[in-house]
């Protein structure tokens, strides 16, 4: 019987690779993000050495909240994707809100060196 302990300890993120990326190699990095909600994949070939970050943030933020209170020196992020949870106009110019979580998002996609894309139709 799970106890209502067990059931927060259950990552809520994966992470598929293609097929045609096998070449490549990839590692799982729980020393450096150790959290249920986030992926870290290193991937290197030959000379070439890159992250993968995947992450999936509930109603509450946790996964943000996470980030933000996390200090990592990583430069050489070539995607992270995100699921925060976060209505805001900025994914949608039809919704009429802003959300103070997306200055968070900013920063923390600015330590990393990445820029937030938005789906163009």
């Amino acid at each position: 019987m799970r106890t209502s302990n067990t059931k927060n300890k259950y990552p809520r993120v994966l992470t598929y690779i293609n097929i045609k990326l096998i070449r490549l190699c990839f590692s799982l990095r729980k020393d450096i993000f150790n959290y249920r909600d986030m992926n870290l994949l290193f991937l290197f070939n030959y000379d070439i050495m890159c992250f993968l970050v995947n992450v999936y943030s509930d109603n509450h933020q946790s996964a943000l909240k996470y980030l933000k209170n996390t200090e990592v020196n990583l430069n050489n992020i070539l995607i992270m994707t995100v699921d925060f949870n976060i209505r805001d106009n900025d994914w949608n110019p039809l919704y009429p809100h802003y959300s103070t979580h997306i200055d968070t998002i900013r920063k923390i996609a600015d330590s990393f060196g990445l820029e937030l894309s938005i789906p163009i139709d």
